[in-house]
């Protein structure tokens, strides 16, 4: 079952004053997302994500096509129960404390007053918000804003979540937080669908993407198939490496690049027709003993710049400048 279906969707602007012309925002995309999946949306600023949502959540609305959520028209009321979302830059009353914010919102959505306090309370903690959430929002960082963000789009249990760029502003804790909790709701069967530009989050946390450029989608699918490339080599850390060994087998086939990382420690990268196991086999021989061995493949960030340059490239054949 699809907990998102997005058909042709299409919007255009007119931007000018004098003479307003017709800007292309996003350009028939049309995409799937599956019950209780993880799915990231990715693409450069500009690229139409934001413009997404915005449609999704019927802020603004399309010139064409159609969406669907949970099985209804996007805009539904009775779908609107069931959703959550953060909004890019989440902005809140200055003068309420996260508690009042998030026991508002729960008020929203009918709760009585005991349950909108236990909501809050326990989104607080689940968010790592600890006894700052007595404190008025105008005294909060950046960072503990999009806590309180994130905390507001779940305080209804949705079934499906809409995060736009979740991570903004938080540190490397606060972003293993969220990961966690974005793998924790995908555990107890709620969808998330997230637009980043933190390539590796979404190489962490989705089972598929799609990619935006230009308004349109370049490229999509499960990472099990977009990452699935040829294994391009081998990086090999060793220890207790001695030079002299180290140089005589720079000298052949089976070592292509080393480098010292210090402490006798070396990254060896070797070639892909030389099976490593041979060369590993040879230098513990010599004395050496074995970090670790990960074959060199394309990341998700590789696919992404390598999908996006190639579509600038189709907009300039399409569009040559005079």
């Amino acid at each position: 079952m699809n907990a998102i279906r997005i058909e042709a969707l299409t919007k255009r602007y007119n931007v000018g004053f004098w003479r307003p012309r017709p800007y292309l925002a996003l350009d028939g995309l049309t995409l799937q997302v599956a019950a209780g999946e993880v799915f990231g949306f990715l693409g450069p600023n500009g690229s139409g994500k934001t413009t997404t949502l915005k449609l999704l959540m019927q802020l603004i609305f399309p010139t064409s096509g159609s969406a669907e959520i949970l099985g209804r028209p996007a805009g539904d009321a009775a779908v609107k129960r069931r959703i959550g979302y953060l909004p890019e830059h989440p902005y809140f009353y200055d003068y309420l404390t996260a508690e009042e914010l998030l026991a508002y919102f729960a008020g929203l959505f009918g709760y009585a007053a005991a349950e909108r306090r236990r909501r809050a309370s326990a989104l607080l903690d689940e968010v790592g918000i600890g006894a700052e959430r007595r404190f008025p929002l105008r005294k909060f960082s950046k960072g503990m804003l999009q806590r309180v963000g994130i905390a507001q789009a779940l305080i209804n249990d949705p079934d499906v979540v809409f995060f736009d760029e979740p991570m903004s502003g938080l540190d490397p804790l606060g972003r293993r937080e969220i990961r966690n909790l974005i793998l924790r709701l995908r555990d107890r069967g709620c969808t998330v669908f997230f637009s980043s530009h933190v390539l590796s989050d979404a190489e962490a946390l989705c089972s598929r993407v799609a990619i935006l450029a230009g308004g349109r989608l370049i490229a999509g699918g499960p990472l099990s198939e977009l990452l699935a490339f040829q294994v391009r080599g081998w990086e090999l850390l060793m220890s207790g490496l001695d030079a002299a060994v180290l140089e005589r087998f720079r000298s052949g086939p089976a070592i292509t690049g080393a480098t010292p990382l210090g402490g006798g420690r070396f990254a060896l990268e070797l070639p892909l027709g030389i099976p490593p196991e041979r060369t590993l086999a040879e230098l513990v021989a010599e004395g050496a003993q074995l970090v670790s061995l990960t074959p060199i493949r394309d990341t998700l960030e590789d696919v992404f710049v390598e999908r996006v340059a190639a579509a600038a490239r189709s907009r300039r054949l399409e569009h040559p400048q005079p």
